[in-house]
Protein backbone atom coordinates (compact mmCIF):
# COMPACT_ATOMS: atom_id res chain seq x y z
CA UNK A 1 0.00 0.00 0.00
CA UNK A 2 0.74 3.53 -0.46
CA UNK A 3 2.28 5.63 1.80
CA UNK A 4 0.44 8.73 2.56
CA UNK A 5 0.88 11.89 0.76
CA UNK A 6 -1.28 14.27 2.32
CA UNK A 7 -2.06 14.06 6.18
CA UNK A 8 -4.75 16.42 7.39
CA UNK A 9 -5.54 17.02 11.03
CA UNK A 10 -8.08 18.89 12.77
CA UNK A 11 -8.36 21.72 10.25
CA UNK A 12 -10.73 24.46 10.54
CA UNK A 13 -10.99 27.63 8.86
CA UNK A 14 -13.50 29.93 10.24
CA UNK A 15 -14.80 33.29 9.36
CA UNK A 16 -15.46 36.77 11.41
CA UNK A 17 -19.29 37.42 9.70
CA UNK A 18 -19.78 40.16 11.71
CA UNK A 19 -22.41 41.00 15.00
CA UNK A 20 -20.14 38.36 16.86
CA UNK A 21 -21.18 35.64 14.75
CA UNK A 22 -18.18 33.24 13.13
CA UNK A 23 -18.86 30.83 10.31
CA UNK A 24 -17.28 27.59 10.19
CA UNK A 25 -16.63 26.92 7.15
CA UNK A 26 -14.58 23.67 7.84
CA UNK A 27 -14.80 22.49 11.39
CA UNK A 28 -12.04 20.05 13.13
CA UNK A 29 -11.79 18.03 9.60
CA UNK A 30 -9.38 15.06 9.48
CA UNK A 31 -8.55 12.84 6.41
CA UNK A 32 -5.57 11.36 4.41
CA UNK A 33 -4.75 10.98 0.66
CA UNK A 34 -2.53 8.12 -0.30
CA UNK A 35 0.36 8.58 -3.29
CA UNK A 36 -1.31 8.38 -6.31
CA UNK A 37 -4.84 8.37 -4.96
CA UNK A 38 -8.42 10.70 -5.54
CA UNK A 39 -10.37 11.05 -2.74
CA UNK A 40 -13.32 12.54 -3.82
CA UNK A 41 -15.34 15.52 -1.85
CA UNK A 42 -18.42 15.93 -2.35
CA UNK A 43 -21.54 18.13 -0.48
CA UNK A 44 -23.59 20.62 -1.60
CA UNK A 45 -22.55 24.20 -2.21
CA UNK A 46 -21.52 26.27 1.25
CA UNK A 47 -20.80 22.73 2.99
CA UNK A 48 -17.01 23.55 2.91
CA UNK A 49 -15.38 21.90 0.24
CA UNK A 50 -13.76 24.59 -2.02
CA UNK A 51 -12.96 26.40 1.68
CA UNK A 52 -11.39 22.62 2.75
CA UNK A 53 -9.59 22.60 -0.53
CA UNK A 54 -8.18 25.70 -0.49
CA UNK A 55 -6.42 25.55 3.41
CA UNK A 56 -4.79 22.52 2.56
CA UNK A 57 -3.22 24.21 0.04
CA UNK A 58 -2.61 26.95 2.58
CA UNK A 59 -4.40 29.51 0.06
CA UNK A 60 -6.04 30.26 3.40
CA UNK A 61 -4.53 30.39 6.56
CA UNK A 62 -6.48 27.63 8.72
CA UNK A 63 -7.80 28.24 11.82
CA UNK A 64 -6.31 25.53 13.73
CA UNK A 65 -5.08 21.80 12.57
CA UNK A 66 -2.05 20.90 10.39
CA UNK A 67 -1.66 19.65 6.80
CA UNK A 68 1.41 17.19 6.22
CA UNK A 69 2.73 16.95 2.81
CA UNK A 70 5.49 13.69 2.76
CA UNK A 71 5.65 14.49 6.32
CA UNK A 72 6.33 18.23 6.24
CA UNK A 73 3.39 20.35 8.38
CA UNK A 74 3.84 23.07 5.42
CA UNK A 75 1.48 25.64 8.39
CA UNK A 76 4.87 26.06 9.90
CA UNK A 77 6.98 26.77 6.76
CA UNK A 78 7.82 30.54 6.05
CA UNK A 79 7.08 32.12 3.11
CA UNK A 80 10.03 32.04 1.34
CA UNK A 81 10.58 27.71 2.37
CA UNK A 82 6.35 27.60 1.51
CA UNK A 83 7.38 28.55 -1.79
CA UNK A 84 9.09 25.47 -2.94
CA UNK A 85 6.25 23.70 -1.56
CA UNK A 86 3.91 25.26 -4.00
CA UNK A 87 5.45 23.30 -7.15
CA UNK A 88 4.18 20.17 -5.91
CA UNK A 89 0.36 21.49 -4.64
CA UNK A 90 -1.17 23.31 -7.32
CA UNK A 91 -5.09 23.62 -8.24
CA UNK A 92 -7.25 23.52 -10.93
CA UNK A 93 -10.36 26.13 -10.82
CA UNK A 94 -13.80 25.47 -11.29
CA UNK A 95 -14.46 28.44 -13.38
CA UNK A 96 -12.44 28.33 -16.61
CA UNK A 97 -13.72 31.70 -17.64
CA UNK A 98 -12.72 33.45 -14.42
CA UNK A 99 -9.94 31.60 -13.43
CA UNK A 100 -7.73 32.97 -16.84
CA UNK A 101 -6.13 36.37 -17.43
CA UNK A 102 -8.00 38.02 -20.67
CA UNK A 103 -5.08 39.94 -21.16
CA UNK A 104 -2.35 37.09 -21.69
CA UNK A 105 -1.57 34.64 -24.69
CA UNK A 106 -1.63 30.81 -23.52
CA UNK A 107 1.92 30.73 -23.77
CA UNK A 108 1.91 33.49 -20.87
CA UNK A 109 -0.76 31.76 -18.41
CA UNK A 110 1.54 28.66 -19.01
CA UNK A 111 5.18 30.47 -19.06
CA UNK A 112 4.08 32.48 -16.14
CA UNK A 113 4.23 29.20 -12.97
CA UNK A 114 7.67 28.30 -14.88
CA UNK A 115 9.04 32.11 -15.24
CA UNK A 116 8.43 32.16 -11.46
CA UNK A 117 9.54 28.97 -10.10
CA UNK A 118 13.30 29.43 -12.49
CA UNK A 119 11.90 26.04 -14.69
CA UNK A 120 13.27 27.19 -18.22
CA UNK A 121 16.63 28.24 -18.74
CA UNK A 122 16.02 30.39 -21.96
CA UNK A 123 13.22 31.23 -24.62
CA UNK A 124 13.46 27.90 -26.77
CA UNK A 125 13.43 25.56 -23.44
CA UNK A 126 10.83 27.50 -22.05
CA UNK A 127 8.34 27.28 -25.91
CA UNK A 128 9.26 23.56 -25.73
CA UNK A 129 8.20 22.89 -22.37
CA UNK A 130 4.51 25.11 -23.10
CA UNK A 131 4.08 22.31 -26.20
CA UNK A 132 5.27 19.65 -24.28
CA UNK A 133 2.38 20.67 -21.97
CA UNK A 134 -0.22 21.63 -24.76
CA UNK A 135 0.07 18.33 -26.13
CA UNK A 136 -0.42 16.56 -22.37
CA UNK A 137 -3.76 18.29 -22.35
CA UNK A 138 -4.79 17.60 -25.99
CA UNK A 139 -4.16 21.22 -27.34
CA UNK A 140 -2.12 22.22 -30.20
CA UNK A 141 1.15 24.28 -30.70
CA UNK A 142 -0.88 26.84 -32.53
CA UNK A 143 -3.11 27.43 -29.36
CA UNK A 144 -0.12 29.24 -27.59
CA UNK A 145 -0.42 32.23 -29.33
CA UNK A 146 -4.40 32.78 -28.60
CA UNK A 147 -6.68 34.36 -26.11
CA UNK A 148 -8.21 32.43 -23.57
CA UNK A 149 -11.78 34.15 -25.15
CA UNK A 150 -10.98 32.50 -28.23
CA UNK A 151 -11.31 29.02 -26.78
CA UNK A 152 -14.09 27.29 -25.62
CA UNK A 153 -15.14 26.50 -22.01
CA UNK A 154 -13.94 22.73 -22.32
CA UNK A 155 -10.29 23.97 -23.92
CA UNK A 156 -9.87 26.48 -21.44
CA UNK A 157 -10.39 24.06 -18.49
CA UNK A 158 -7.84 21.98 -20.68
CA UNK A 159 -5.59 25.29 -20.14
CA UNK A 160 -6.23 25.59 -16.60
CA UNK A 161 -4.94 21.80 -16.40
CA UNK A 162 -1.69 22.41 -18.43
CA UNK A 163 -0.77 25.59 -15.94
CA UNK A 164 -1.36 23.33 -13.03
CA UNK A 165 1.08 20.42 -14.63
CA UNK A 166 3.82 23.48 -15.77
CA UNK A 167 5.95 23.28 -12.36
CA UNK A 168 5.41 19.36 -12.00
CA UNK A 169 3.34 19.19 -9.17
CA UNK A 170 2.57 15.94 -7.05
CA UNK A 171 -1.04 16.72 -5.75
CA UNK A 172 -3.81 18.85 -7.38
CA UNK A 173 -6.68 20.13 -5.69
CA UNK A 174 -9.54 19.54 -8.53
CA UNK A 175 -12.23 22.28 -7.51
CA UNK A 176 -15.37 21.19 -8.96
CA UNK A 177 -13.40 21.12 -12.32
CA UNK A 178 -16.20 20.36 -14.41
CA UNK A 179 -19.20 21.92 -12.88
CA UNK A 180 -19.20 24.86 -15.41
CA UNK A 181 -18.62 22.78 -18.22
CA UNK A 182 -21.11 20.91 -20.76
CA UNK A 183 -22.06 17.80 -19.99
CA UNK A 184 -20.84 16.55 -23.17
CA UNK A 185 -17.66 17.83 -22.28
CA UNK A 186 -17.42 17.52 -18.72
CA UNK A 187 -16.77 13.58 -19.49
CA UNK A 188 -13.86 14.63 -21.19
CA UNK A 189 -12.13 16.61 -18.61
CA UNK A 190 -12.68 13.67 -16.02
CA UNK A 191 -11.17 11.31 -18.51
CA UNK A 192 -7.78 13.32 -19.01
CA UNK A 193 -7.52 13.99 -15.62
CA UNK A 194 -7.31 10.21 -14.81
CA UNK A 195 -5.30 9.62 -17.92
CA UNK A 196 -2.91 12.49 -16.58
CA UNK A 197 -2.96 10.32 -12.84
CA UNK A 198 -1.83 6.97 -14.23
CA UNK A 199 0.74 8.76 -16.78
CA UNK A 200 2.76 10.92 -14.11
CA UNK A 201 1.83 9.81 -11.09
CA UNK A 202 -0.19 12.34 -9.88
CA UNK A 203 -2.86 12.28 -6.31
CA UNK A 204 -5.82 14.35 -6.69
CA UNK A 205 -8.80 15.84 -3.76
CA UNK A 206 -11.61 16.40 -6.23
CA UNK A 207 -14.08 18.24 -4.73
CA UNK A 208 -17.57 18.01 -6.61
CA UNK A 209 -21.10 17.99 -6.17
CA UNK A 210 -22.20 15.79 -9.42
CA UNK A 211 -21.92 12.44 -7.49
CA UNK A 212 -22.27 10.29 -10.34
CA UNK A 213 -18.91 11.58 -11.44
CA UNK A 214 -17.17 11.40 -8.12
CA UNK A 215 -17.92 7.81 -8.47
CA UNK A 216 -16.38 7.49 -11.57
CA UNK A 217 -13.12 9.04 -10.51
CA UNK A 218 -12.03 8.89 -6.98
CA UNK A 219 -11.15 5.38 -5.25
CA UNK A 220 -12.48 7.41 -1.99
CA UNK A 221 -14.98 9.50 -1.13
CA UNK A 222 -15.60 12.20 1.61
CA UNK A 223 -19.26 13.54 2.43
CA UNK A 224 -19.00 17.65 3.75
CA UNK A 225 -22.29 19.02 5.45
CA UNK A 226 -22.27 22.39 7.13
CA UNK A 227 -18.01 22.29 7.16
CA UNK A 228 -17.92 18.61 8.79
CA UNK A 229 -17.52 15.74 7.19
CA UNK A 230 -19.95 13.28 8.49
CA UNK A 231 -19.00 9.87 5.91
CA UNK A 232 -15.87 8.82 4.53
CA UNK A 233 -15.14 4.96 2.99
CA UNK A 234 -13.88 3.58 -0.54
CA UNK A 235 -15.72 4.54 -3.46
CA UNK A 236 -17.79 1.35 -4.02
CA UNK A 237 -18.73 0.81 -0.65
CA UNK A 238 -20.09 4.71 0.11
CA UNK A 239 -21.93 4.05 -3.08
CA UNK A 240 -23.54 0.52 -2.15
CA UNK A 241 -23.82 0.75 1.56
CA UNK A 242 -24.46 4.64 2.83
CA UNK A 243 -24.76 5.32 6.74
CA UNK A 244 -25.27 8.66 7.28
CA UNK A 245 -28.91 10.10 6.45
CA UNK A 246 -27.30 13.29 4.35
CA UNK A 247 -25.21 10.78 2.19
CA UNK A 248 -28.30 8.32 1.68
CA UNK A 249 -30.55 11.96 0.73
CA UNK A 250 -27.52 13.04 -1.80
CA UNK A 251 -27.21 9.43 -2.96
CA UNK A 252 -30.99 9.71 -3.76
CA UNK A 253 -30.93 12.78 -5.78
CA UNK A 254 -28.72 11.08 -8.51
CA UNK A 255 -30.97 11.08 -11.74
CA UNK A 256 -31.48 7.61 -13.21
CA UNK A 257 -30.84 7.26 -16.95
CA UNK A 258 -34.02 5.00 -17.21
CA UNK A 259 -37.43 7.25 -17.02
CA UNK A 260 -38.86 4.60 -15.41
CA UNK A 261 -36.91 3.58 -12.31
CA UNK A 262 -36.45 7.85 -12.06
CA UNK A 263 -40.56 7.64 -11.71
CA UNK A 264 -40.54 5.65 -9.55
CA UNK A 265 -37.68 6.49 -7.00
CA UNK A 266 -38.27 7.60 -4.04
CA UNK A 267 -36.41 10.77 -3.05
CA UNK A 268 -34.90 11.07 1.05
CA UNK A 269 -34.67 14.05 3.12
CA UNK A 270 -32.63 14.40 5.11
CA UNK A 271 -33.80 16.80 8.24
CA UNK A 272 -31.51 18.57 10.93
CA UNK A 273 -32.10 20.80 13.83
CA UNK A 274 -28.49 22.41 12.62
CA UNK A 275 -29.69 24.53 9.39
CA UNK A 276 -26.40 26.69 9.52
CA UNK A 277 -22.85 26.63 10.11
CA UNK A 278 -23.19 30.00 11.49
CA UNK A 279 -22.74 29.97 15.28
CA UNK A 280 -22.61 32.96 17.60
CA UNK A 281 -19.35 33.20 20.02
CA UNK A 282 -19.51 30.56 22.70
CA UNK A 283 -21.78 28.76 20.81
CA UNK A 284 -21.12 25.24 20.80
CA UNK A 285 -22.07 22.23 18.66
CA UNK A 286 -22.24 18.42 18.85
CA UNK A 287 -18.74 16.84 19.15
CA UNK A 288 -19.93 14.20 17.94
CA UNK A 289 -21.17 15.37 14.36
CA UNK A 290 -17.47 16.33 14.19
CA UNK A 291 -16.04 12.99 15.70
CA UNK A 292 -15.35 10.07 12.75
CA UNK A 293 -16.05 6.25 14.06
CA UNK A 294 -14.95 3.02 11.90
CA UNK A 295 -18.35 1.33 11.37
CA UNK A 296 -16.36 -1.51 8.98
CA UNK A 297 -12.87 -1.64 7.20
CA UNK A 298 -12.11 1.44 6.00
CA UNK A 299 -15.59 3.00 6.14
CA UNK A 300 -16.08 6.20 8.67
CA UNK A 301 -19.14 8.09 9.81
CA UNK A 302 -19.53 10.40 12.44
CA UNK A 303 -20.15 9.36 15.50
CA UNK A 304 -24.00 10.55 16.48
CA UNK A 305 -25.00 8.00 13.44
CA UNK A 306 -22.36 5.18 13.88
Amino acid sequence: MSKNLIEVEGLKKYFNVGKGKVLKAVDNVSFNIREGETLGMVGESGCGKTTAGRTVLRLYEPTAGSVKYNGTDIYKLSSRKMKAFRRDMQMIFQDPYASLNPRFTVSDIIGEALDIHGMAGSSSERKKRIEELLDMVGLNHDHATRYAHEFSGGQRQRIGIARALAVNPKFIVCDEPISALDVSIQAQVVNLLKELQDRIGLTYLFIAHDLSMVKHISDRVAVMYLGKMVELAESEELYSNPIHPYTKSLLSAIPEPDPEVEANKKRIHFHDELKSPIYTQGQKDSEEASQLVEVSKGHFVSKAFA
